[in-house]
């Protein structure tokens, strides 16, 4: 049986090598619980260095839904709601995590799968009293479920935004590794440590063997956060197994975790240069690993006997072209990139 490479998503390989030398360092070592041990600890500093703040506070959980339902529904009261595009992650892929603990997520459109002011403001004028839901946070995520890049100016008016309205502003960062290691982004973890109230860093789709980083920067929201972590099934006993994961992503001048994004990044757009150079179309600016070129119905059918991807429309005639997604990870090799544009051509 011929085992076909995947371009489906970038965890399907277990962890980069000194992520998991650095857990088998201490793999018969004693620590405290539930993430108060010195590991930990030194994690956490590692992380606000990066981000250049000090107030930070930060918290290591298990992965990227998790991080999403913890924080929204430790910042929302029960009649609050979320506004997030239509192609959120929340939205789409989370089983109705969000919705399961009381919070309507009221979608836009949004364009390339960003938010912008515009957007946030046509929701808050649909809901002005107390007969409907009060919108009071904002969903984001970088990179977006379509692969786009917010630029910091963009996310420096949905910021502005949502502080005019008194409205927080939570971003996802599943792939943030390769949203800001991305040719199309502008701006830096401390300029997102600056401008939004919660986010995470994603180690599950950047090397880790499973992890998130969550950022609570709003001191108002940092208290009795562990309680809220808790009550949803998310306070790891062995903590130590994320927080030294991401000891050994961000360790040095030059970390890991950076290293890993840009390789994705640039095997995504090697794919992107090469499949445009051959007069395929894209559902979506290439800007990250993730990206959605436009297959003839015939070629798809051919590609998808050689390789896992996923179909990012569904199919809904014979014949016609289909929208699929090809996601790079840290671990893509350059020949296997060379190998799908090559049979492309056959």
């Amino acid at each position: 049986m011929t085992v076909k490479y995947s371009f489906k998503n970038d965890y399907s390989e277990l962890a980069h090598p000194q992520v998991l030398a650095a857990l088998a360092q201490i793999g018969n070592k004693q620590f405290d619980g539930y993430g108060l041990d010195g590991y930990t600890c030194a994690a956490k500093e590692v992380i606000k260095a990066k981000i250049k703040r000090p107030d930070a506070q930060i918290h290591f959980l298990t992965g990227g839904t998790q991080a999403n339902l913890v924080c929204i529904s430790s910042i929302l009261r029960p009649y609050e709601s979320v506004i997030a595009c239509e192609s959120a992650h929340i939205a789409t892929h989370e089983t109705g995590a969000i919705e399961a603990t009381g919070h309507k997520i009221c979608t836009v459109k949004g364009r390339d799968g960003k938010l912008n002011p515009e957007d946030i403001e046509g929701v808050l004028n649909l809901h002005r009293d107390e007969h409907m839901v009060k919108p009071k946070l904002v969903f984001i995520s970088q990179a977006t479920e379509t692969g786009t890049i917010y630029s910091k100016d963009e996310l420096e008016a949905i910021s502005a935004c949502c502080k005019k309205y008194n409205l927080y502003l939570h971003l996802d960062g599943a792939r943030l590794g390769m949203g800001l290691n991305s040719d199309h982004c502008d701006m830096t973890y401390a300029d997102v440590a600056e401008l939004v109230d919660t986010f995470y860093i994603g180690g599950t789709k950047n090397g880790a063997l499973f992890g998130e980083a969550v950022v609570i920067c709003n001191a108002g929201l940092q208290e009795w956060f562990r309680y809220h972590v808790k009550q949803k099934g998310a306070m790891l006993a062995k903590g130590t197994a994320v927080s030294l994961q991401f000891m050994a992503l961000f360790a040095g001048d030059t970390p890991l975790y950076d290293t890993l994004a840009l390789h994705a990044n640039d095997m995504a757009q090697k794919l992107a240069y090469g499949m445009r150079k051959l007069d395929f179309d894209f559902y979506s600016e290439p800007q990250s690993n993730q990206i959605f070129p436009v297959l003839p119905y015939l070629v798809w059918e051919k590609m998808k006997e050689r390789y896992d991807f996923y179909e990012w429309l569904p199919v809904k005639e014979k014949g016609k072209p289909v929208v699929v997604r090809l996601v790079t990870s840290w671990a893509t090799p350059e020949e296997i990139v060379e190998m799908f544009l090559q049979d492309l051509l056959q």
